[in-house]
Order: structure tokens, then sequence, then C-alpha cells
């Protein structure tokens, strides 16, 4: 049954491939005979148009850029250590791995064909072509269509880190109880399936949220709505964990999940200034409101709890913090510094609810992904068609009800696609490979189980 899995599978994306460079190939014909049917004249005019047109590498931006995907990619690392003091002792290791190792996977699968499905040449406003599979034509060049100043590769690298991350953001929602192997499946048929074509429709030039409208300045709809719908689907499908709601499951190292925290916050100015993808104006206005957001969720967080029962925590100043920043994501680059306080103290608020609300629904989303990534996006994506202001950024719009309708349809087509196909992904490698681990083993722990080495030696 796997052998024949894998052969339709093959078949598959290899028709896929074949239907889209056959199309490119009949646009580029016709493309050249309209061409050699004008004038001399004309052909000289275009080609120094585009001759005087052409983007030239800005070093500080290029400079700054650098910095902002290496950043980002310390997020990952740092959301390892976030969720590993969140779990058990004796599930450390098996959860980090599972951010880690997104690392390796991520990038093979993005510069094979990832990168071009997401940010490719446009079909259908859907998805991208795949033009651009193992970086053909993705040289050291600016490419206009995303910035005019910094190499066309390091655009790619930029976008990869992001890649990177949002898979990883699920994992929190199954610790403790998934096989590595079938993770590793899931991975990959995430990114693909789910991942690029959104990536596309919000922001590769041509997908139709782009076309429509729709402000995503740094992933509230592509990364935490994404991330934390699909979250709440593997949840559903893979169950609780043994002994939920029977036996205490409090995290094993508070101080690891700060140490993460400050990684992620750190990291987190890179994701949003870094959207800018150039050292101006822009990124420094981002900067500001993505560490005003932040810090406005972690108080509010701090303050509700501090009211509803008695004490405030480590671990819910952590959570706010964190609630804050997927909130101002999708706003950071359109809303003022006051506009990001209001986000930030909304985020928090609601995601405060949210994951407490879980209880009383009764599913077992063990490190709050969806409260904080899903609802935090979900406020994010809607409050941006409030705050938003083109006194900002020009390229964004003003906030009015028109807008507040554009961002709500398109957090409502993330939130509905990522949940059905990811459903649908998780069934199948169920069916074929099992999601859970034993109960003997998820009792043992994943680091021993599943990896054969313990994160602790007393």
């Amino acid at each position: 049954m796997k052998k024949v899995f894998f052969a339709v599978m093959f078949c598959f994306i290899s028709l896929f491939a074949f239907n889209i460079v056959q199309a490119e190939d009949t646009a580029v014909m016709q493309e050249e005979v309209v061409l050699a049917s004008d004038s001399a004249p004309a052909v000289a005019v275009v080609e120094e148009s585009i001759e005087a047109e052409t983007p030239k590498v800005d070093t500080g931006d290029t400079a700054f850029m650098l910095i902002c995907a290496a950043l980002v990619m310390l997020m990952t690392p740092g959301l390892a250590l976030f969720y590993g003091g969140m779990v058990r002792r004796k599930n450390i290791l098996g959860t980090m791995m599972q951010s880690f190792v997104a690392l390796g996977i991520i990038t093979i699968v993005w510069i094979v064909y990832g990168y071009s499905l997401a940010f490719g040449p446009d079909v259908g406003h859907v998805i991208g072509s795949l033009k651009w599979s193992f970086l053909n034509g993705v040289g050291l060049d600016p490419n206009p269509d995303y910035s005019s100043t910094i190499p066309h590769q390091l655009f790619m690298i930029f976008q990869m880190m992001f890649a990177i991350l949002t898979p990883a953001l699920i994992t929190g929602a199954f610790a403790e109880r998934f096989k590595f192997k079938s993770y590793l499946i899931f991975l990959v048929l995430w990114l693909t399936i789910v991942y690029c074509p959104l990536a596309h429709w919000v922001w590769g030039v041509g997908g139709w949220i782009r076309n429509l409208g729709g402000l995503d300045f740094a992933g509230g709809l592509v990364v935490h709505i994404a991330s934390g719908t699909s979250a709440l689907a593997a949840i559903l499908v893979i169950g609780t964990r043994r002994g939920y709601k029977r036996e205490s499951m409090p995290p094993h190292s508070l101080p690891l999940t700060l140490l993460g925290t400050a990684l992620l916050w750190f990291g987190w100015f890179g994701f949003n200034a870094g959207s800018a993808l150039s050292a101006g104006s822009l990124a420094a206005s981002a900067f500001v409101a993505t560490h005003v957001g932040a810090g406005s969720a972690l108080l509010a967080w701090m303050f509700v709890e501090w009211l509803l029962k008695g004490k405030p925590t480590m671990l819910g100043a952590l959570s706010g913090a964190l609630a804050g920043l997927v909130a101002i994501t999708p706003a950071s680059g359109f809303v003022t510094p006051i506009s990001a306080m209001f986000i930030g103290i909304a985020g928090g608020l609601v995601c405060y609810f949210a994951v407490n609300f879980k209880e009383k629904l009764g599913y077992d989303d063990s490190l709050d992904v969806v409260g904080v990534h899903g609802v935090g996006g979900l406020v994010g994506a809607l409050l941006t068609g409030i705050f938003a202001t083109t006194l900002v950024n020009s390229a964004g719009a003003d906030g009015s009800f028109a807008l507040l309708k554009i961002q709500a349809l398109s957090a409502l087509a993330s939130i509905g696609y990522s949940f059905i196909v990811s459903f649908i992904l998780l069934k199948i490698v169920d069916k074929l490979f099992g999601l859970r681990v034993e109960d003997k083993e998820e009792l043992q722990g994943l680091d021993l189980s599943q990896h054969g080495e313990s994160g602790y030696r007393f």
C-alpha cells in the first residue's frame, strides 16, 4: 500500500510539473511571435527603457537583510527552547528535535521546488510555477517584483527562514505523542501543499489575496493563522496525551522557556522589520511596532491573570509577550506605535481567554498553539483592517470597513484551506504510517523511544 501511495504521488507531481512547463513553453513561444512582429525601433525603445530601469544592489539594504535573515533563522532554535521547557522532562529532546530538524528538511525542499511554488511566476493566481526549481534563474541580481535593491537569492533565503519556522510552530500542539518518522513526512507534505500555496496567495506576484488588497506585512495569515488552524486539525486527528486531565503535566523548565522567548523576541525584529526588505523608515516603524505590541500584550496578559487568578505567573508573562508578537506581525508595517499598543493589548487579552477556554472545549493543545498563534494571528489580521494607515506605509491602505472585509475574507480563506488540507494530510499519514507513538513509548518519553537519548543525566 505504501509503495502504491508513493508511486501515485510521484506520478501526480510529475504530471503537474509537465503541465506547468508545457504551459510556460507555450507562453514563451507566443511572446516570441509577438516580439518578432514588432518593428525594430520599438524593440530598441523597450531595450533602452529596460536598461534605464535595471535594479541595482544596494549594499546597505543587503547588509540589513543578511542580518534579518540570520535573526529569523535564530527563531527556530529559540522555538525549540521555548517548547522544550514547556514539556515534561522525558520529552525535551524529542520536542526540540521536531523544530531543529526543519532547518535541514525545509532548506532542501525550499531550494528544490518550494520557493518556486511560493514566489515563482504565477499560475492561475493560486500557485507559482516550477520555473525557479533548483533556484534556476534565482541569482545575485535583484528581482524587482519583490525587491529592487537586494540580490534575488537573499530574498529567497529570507523567505526560507519563514518557511522553516512555520511548520515547526505546529509541533507544540501535538507535543509528547507524535512519531518522528511520521512527522518528517507530514513536514514535507504540509510545506508543499499548505504553506507554498498560501504564501503565493498573500505575497506572490499574481496571488489572489495580494490582488484583492489583503494586507499581511510579515505573516499573520501565512505563518500564524496557517500554523494555528493546522495545529487544531492535528489535535483533532491525533487525540489527547495519555493521562490528559488525570495527571499533572506542568512545564519542567521555565528558565528554558524564558530563554526561548527572549530569542524569539530578538529574532522577531528581523522577522517584521526585515519584511520591509530595505533599511529605511518603514523597517524602523515595523521594529518599533513589534516591540510595543509585544510589551503591551505581556502586561495585558499578566494583569488579567493577576486579577482573575490571584497571582501573575512567569509562564503567563511569556505567553503574553508571544501573543503580542503574533498579533502585531500582520500589522507591523502598516500601523503607528499607538495603534501597535492597542493591537498588543487586544492580542494579550483575547489570547489569554482563548488559551483558558480550551479546558471547556476539551481538546489537548499541549503548548497553546491554537490559542496563541491561531487566535493571535486572527486578531492581528482583523485589526490591521482597522488601524492600517498610508501615513506609515504608502503601499498599504487606510483602515476602513472595506479593508476590514478584505482582511476577514483573507483570514477565512487561510483558516479554511489550512484546516481542511491539513486534516486530510494527517489522515493519510495516519493511515499509512500512524501518527502516534505506542502507549509504552509515550509513557517512556520521546527522548528515549524516538531518539535513544536523554536530555538530562543526574
